[in-house]
């Protein structure tokens, strides 16, 4: 039954069309990887700037209430 099939479909024209597609999705595979962060083999993990690396400065202390209603409105 199989060799019908390849009477229908040239076995030439049918394993270069495979190699082809094969090929072609390899390399989109491979460039989807190459655009994530994770999998990029070639220029490795992108580095956060210092700012961002640094410790988070904690807000300045508000002023308490009792000091803004003791000063005298002139």
């Amino acid at each position: 039954m199989m060799w019908r099939l390849w009477l229908i479909f040239d076995p030439r024209r049918t394993l270069v069309a495979l190699a082809i597609f094969l090929f072609v999705l390899a390399l989109l595979i491979h460039f989807i990887l190459l655009s994530t962060d994770r999998f990029n083999w070639i220029e490795g993990p992108a580095v956060a700037p210092a700012a961002a690396v640094a410790a988070p400065v904690a807000a300045p202390a508000a002023a308490p209430a009792a000091d803004a209603a003791a000063t005298p409105a002139s």
